[in-house]
């Protein structure tokens, strides 16, 4: 197996177990001893060296890697959330029904990531914001880091004004030039399952930009914390309430090995069918995926569409009380560690299906191929969304050209006239 510059660097053993178990079943492993063969599973760090002017690669056709060389557009916490503005002021200026606001001035649709600020750029237009609801919560990420770490929740001004601010001049300074931080309002109604917060993993392939080609994987799961959810702002330091990432919450003394804290997509469809009806959570589904979709169409004009690239995202969504869709993050590299056997089994499986789609099956890899596996192949991917189809059906461009039409998701009502509506990604 030949390593690019010595830079691929396995990140558990599954990665590794199903990488080779894949190649013997298309029949690559004498390939690879012969140093022909070129798939790269590789870091983000390693993509951007891969991809720098400075180093001069120059990948091949057989040449393919798992991520694309600014992924970060959308995997940072800022950068995120700025392509997502960018994209609802472009829908406002070509007069897309998608735009609409309601009379306060809100997105009807476009709704989905909560109010967010980058720190220290805009620490004075979020202190405007603060000052109108100066009871509510707010929590602050690092935007280049994960696993929880730096986080912390504040519903005081005082608290950033300690963390970090030049008294002299009033105006909010860094800790670090290097670490910019993104400040949230935070989802204090979240839905809860016997009194404890969850959010959701949801795996999304990428296997072309321009035209958008996405796949949603239909074995995600909920992250449950292991502490009752209160509201209470002396809690706000205990992580273990507000936080659902298993690297914080496998710390408490009562973490449960064997389950991990997680739920199956399926269970909790299955809860909520039977609580709040069929109706209410294909619904809440639809709008899950309807996101998902839109943050990608988001990034999508500014990410380099590397033909011997594809990304396997790894995205957080948390559902509040009112069944409302929050998009948290995207992950660029989602933890493929397994801290269950359930763990295990459906980390092979994702990136076995992977495999599948991003390299014609059975063949030596060719960055040139269509990229339309046969549905067959998919495992438990399903097309999400597929651009060039959804052009030729004409359900993006009569949507956008309907201004009296509320462009809702698949399976939803316009809100006012009661007439199903079309969905804008399918």
């Amino acid at each position: 197996l030949r390593i690019m510059a010595g830079k691929v660097k396995w990140v558990t053993d599954i990665e590794k177990s199903v990488l080779i178990n894949n190649f013997e079943k298309r029949g690559w492993i004498q390939v690879a001893e012969n140093e022909d063969w070129n798939f790269y599973w590789m870091s983000v760090q390693t993509i951007r060296n891969v991809f720098s002017v400075e180093t001069g690669y120059r990948l091949s056709d057989d040449q393919i890697v798992n991520h694309f060389p600014n992924h970060y557009e959308l995997t940072r916490k800022d950068l995120m959330v700025k392509n997502i503005k960018r994209y609802r002021k472009e829908l406002e200026k070509e007069g897309s029904p998608l735009a609409e606001k309601d009379e306060n001035g809100k997105y009807i649709y476009l709704d989905f990531v909560p109010v967010t600020f980058m720190l220290p750029a805009d620490y004075n237009l979020f202190v405007e914001e603060f000052r109108k609801n100066p009871s509510s919560t707010w929590i602050m990420k690092p935007c280049g880091k994960a696993q929880g770490k730096g986080i912390f929740l504040i519903n005081k001004l005082s608290q950033i004004k300690k963390w970090s601010r030049d008294s002299k001049t009033s105006s909010f300074v860094s800790q670090s030039s290097k670490e910019a931080y993104v400040i949230s309002l935070y989802i204090n109604n979240p839905l809860l399952i016997g009194g404890k917060k969850f959010d959701l993993r949801l795996y999304v392939l990428v296997s072309t930009y321009r035209p958008l080609r996405c796949y949603m994987y239909k074995l995600g799961f909920c992250r449950f914390c292991t502490v009752k959810y209160t509201p209470s702002t002396s809690e706000l330091d205990n992580m273990f309430v507000h936080l659902t990432n298993v690297a914080i919450q496998k710390q408490r003394d009562d973490y449960n090995h064997i389950h991990g804290g997680k739920w199956t997509v399926s269970n909790l469809r299955l809860y909520l069918e039977s609580t709040r009806g069929k109706e209410v959570t294909n619904k809440l589904f639809d709008e899950i995926h309807w996101i998902i979709v839109q943050s990608l169409k988001a990034v999508a004009p500014v990410m380099n569409n590397d033909k011997h690239c594809f990304e396997c995202y790894g995205y957080d969504i948390i559902i509040d009380d009112k069944l409302k869709p929050w998009l948290i993050e995207v992950n660029a590299s989602p933890s493929l560690t397994s801290s269950t056997a359930n763990d295990r089994i459906l980390k092979y499986n994702l990136i076995n299906d992977t495999l599948n789609i991003a390299v014609p099956n059975g063949e030596i890899p060719d960055c040139k191929w269509n990229k339309s596996p046969p549905k067959e192949v998919l495992g438990n991917y399903e097309v999400l969304y597929d651009e060039e189809m959804a052009q030729s059906d004409g359900t993006d461009r009569d949507l956008r050209g309907r201004p009296g039409q509320s462009p809702g998701v698949k399976g939803s009502r316009a809100r006012d006239s009661g007439k199903p509506v079309l969905t804008t990604w399918k």
